[in-house]
């Protein structure tokens, strides 16, 4: 089956023509005209990506979006709004959405942003995939991705964040491997958002203080000095260099 896309848009021939473009690249589109119709949709029939207009009838896309992360639903979604403003895009990224393309933009950008958002859903998939691509275990740690919990070793539950989830995510995908802080940024936080490798570093940071036995020794999240990260869920005492 080809990923599904899920186009919530009111402004229908806006509509028709991403749904024309992207089922000439290979995708299965579904659309909705609001925000409450896009959320049935969405619930009903679980696309890979959510395509979201933020200014909607019944319902605002931020809404719809914070009402599914809400239920813990992890699914991309790209906002598209006429609003373009550096507060716009943070609040939609606080409202749980992956990235923002304001209006009007070039079709070639959105494929483009499309296509790389399906591509990073795709983290966990194949042989180095834990159980089920929503759930990662280790070190009797059990961190649920569409939930966006960690029931810790000792049996205590623990919220987590989006950047979090993703961060673990890329890395039990390259269990074992180093993985850069440039990678790690342009993965997790992509083109709109500019943080510096230290905000890399102090998400690790609180990765270690939830699921390492000793944070000060890691077994589990090592630096490689100069690099950036790898993950073992096998654990080691040697911190690499």
């Amino acid at each position: 089956m080809p990923p599904t896309v899920l186009i919530v848009e009111d402004e229908r021939t806006l509509a028709e023509v991403l749904a024309d473009n992207l089922q000439d690249e290979g995708y299965r589109t579904l659309h909705a005209a609001d925000g409450s119709s896009g959320l049935r949709c969405w619930q009903d029939e679980r696309p890979n990506l959510v395509i979201l207009d933020v200014m909607l009838p019944r319902m605002s896309g931020f809404e719809v979006c914070r009402t599914m992360r809400g239920r813990g639903d992890t699914t991309p979604v790209l906002f598209l709004s006429a609003k373009g403003q550096v507060e716009d895009r943070v609040e939609g990224l606080r409202a749980g959405g992956d990235d923002y393309l304001p209006k009007p933009f070039h079709l070639p950008e959105f494929l483009l942003r499309v296509e790389n958002m399906l591509r990073r859903q795709r983290w966990g998939v194949g042989e180095t995939r834990q159980e089920t691509d929503d759930t990662l275990r280790f070190g009797g740690h059990k961190v649920d991705f569409r939930a966006w919990t960690a029931t810790l070793a000792g049996g205590r539950q623990e919220p987590l964040g989006e950047r979090e989830l993703k961060i673990l995510r890329l890395l039990s995908s390259r269990q074992n491997e180093v993985v850069s802080r440039d990678e790690i940024l342009d993965t997790v936080w992509g083109d709109d958002a500019f943080p510096s490798s230290r905000t890399v570093d102090n998400f690790v940071m609180r990765l270690r203080r939830l699921f390492e036995p000793d944070p000060a020794s890691p077994v589990y999240f090592h630096t490689v000095w100069g690099v950036g990260y790898r993950f073992t869920p096998a654990g080691t005492q040697v911190e690499a260099r």
